[in-house]
């Protein structure tokens, strides 16, 4: 809870704009968006427990926007991504496993550009750094972490679709086409054996996520103009 304090506070400092910021939209240019992102995910396994992963940072979105009317607009932009999930491999034994993605979304929106509308498309994700936890009997036993490791796939392939709230929060579900990890990889198992220790685990990630301020697009607040 000690360590969950803070990273919790530090989630709430990078979701939120500063309140001296004010909403601007012109639907005839393009704009830049930004927020943050609390993703609640989980694995599709089979024959595993899985248990609810919740990553609050660090999730960050930027966007840029193309309003083609009031009612019909696109996106692209850039994401750095936070994700993974958490198993239990067997009664004793519980791994916890994320990915940091950069990731590339292109979507469509409909409905009021400047008030709710729905919005979807699709994303390429690149994963950048694995890490994965283990623990026995709740007591990590071991963790690592690696830089463009091939124990997961590399492009990440993702469709996504979400509301966008009048407040500027939206909702997000996301589903990934491609399996979270390379089942061909191999290891050591310590005796100078060759095994695969992902062969067997087809896992997709599937998760629902809370957005604020993805959408809106904010400037600075000028006091000399009241």
């Amino acid at each position: 809870m000690k360590k969950a304090l803070p990273t919790l506070i530090l989630g709430l400092f990078l979701c939120f704009p500063a309140l001296s910021q004010t909403k601007t939209v012109d639907s005839k240019k393009p704009y830049w968006t930004s927020g943050g992102e609390w993703i609640f995910s989980t694995g599709t396994l089979d024959n595993f427990n899985n248990v609810v992963r919740f990553s609050p940072v660090v999730n960050l979105q930027v966007l840029a926007n193309f309003d083609k009317s009031e009612k019909f607009g696109w996106f692209t932009g850039g994401t750095f991504r936070n994700v993974g999930f958490i198993y239990d491999e067997s009664q004793t034994v519980r791994k916890k496993v994320r990915n940091y993605n950069l990731g590339i979304p292109i979507g469509l929106k409909f409905g009021n550009m400047n008030g709710s509308f729905v919005f979807g498309g699709y994303e390429l994700e690149m994963a950048l750094n694995y890490r994965e936890r283990r623990f026995e009997n709740e007591v990590r036993t071991d963790r690592f972490s690696v830089w463009f490791s091939d124990r997961v796939n590399f492009f990440q392939h993702a469709l996504f679709v979400g509301v966008a709230l009048p407040k500027g929060t939206s909702i997000k579900a996301k589903y990934y086409l491609t399996s979270f990890y390379n089942q061909d990889f191999q290891a050591s198992d310590g005796s100078g054996n060759l095994v695969k220790p992902y062969q067997g685990i087809d896992a997709n990630i599937f998760y629902i996520s809370l957005n604020f301020s993805l959408f809106r697009n904010w400037e600075l607040y000028d006091y000399d103009e009241d």
